[in-house]
């Protein structure tokens, strides 16, 4: 595994308000950051498929504790580069999609929740959007994901005109194509909320919401 090495003031100046201090990483991330400051960061080694799997070098990690604690200190830099804190080194994370995979699961009151790839419940769903392949994205008080596929169907279900009639499959149709001129009002009902159906091209996900796809040295930097 080749390594880069990162100016040891960047751990502190990229990080985002709060980053690497809340309760989502260990402490003994935290102690090992203060003690080894200046541990080499990794790309091109560790992603992250569409059904929220991690593979080290398109390997499927398959061992449950370490998907958890890979999980708990998964974060983001200001570029919105996403890595896995691994005790003292930053391992840089390409995403096939997106930064989060949600799964679907009952909630009270016949409601649906979702639950982030990395373990936890979404609690916020803020805005969703079909792309051009029929995939659907949600924005939550986590970050942005996609709905795993296999989860697909239920939520499409959840799709909705405003009167609560169900969306057919012309309607599916042209909410799929982002390059059609319609109207049309869905709604997709998640949780306690029935959040309006917007429509995007998966090419502008990561500019829309702010992450790099897959993470690489800075200009003038070595490779990984």
């Amino acid at each position: 595994m080749r390594t880069r090495a990162k100016r040891s003031a960047s751990r502190k100046d990229d990080a985002l308000p709060g980053q690497l201090g809340g309760s989502a990483v260990d402490e003994t991330v935290l102690r090992a950051l203060a003690k080894w400051p200046n541990v080499p960061s990794v790309c091109s080694w560790l992603s992250l498929d569409r059904r929220g799997n991690w593979l080290v070098k398109g390997e499927r990690i398959a061992n449950a504790a370490v998907v958890d604690f890979i999980g708990r200190n998964y974060e983001h830099d200001a570029q919105g580069r996403w890595f896995f804190q691994n005790g003292p080194q930053r391992v840089f994370v390409k995403l096939a999609y997106t930064p989060f995979i949600y799964r679907i699961e009952p909630a009270v009151s016949r409601n649906l929740a979702i639950r982030a790839h990395t373990g936890r419940i979404a609690y916020s769903t803020r805005a969703a959007w079909m792309d051009e392949r029929g995939d659907l994205l949600v924005e939550t008080e986590l970050g942005a994901g996609l709905i795993e596929d296999r989860d697909l169907a239920l939520a499409l279900d959840r799709l909705t005109t405003p009167s609560g009639a169900p969306v057919d499959a012309e309607m599916l149709a042209l909410l799929a194509d982002p390059s059609a001129t319609t109207g049309l009002d869905v709604r997709l009902a998640l949780g306690d909320a029935a959040i309006r159906l917007g429509r995007i091209r998966a090419s502008e996900v990561p500019a829309r919401f702010g992450f790099d796809p897959d993470p690489q040295p800075d200009p003038g930097e070595p490779d990984c």
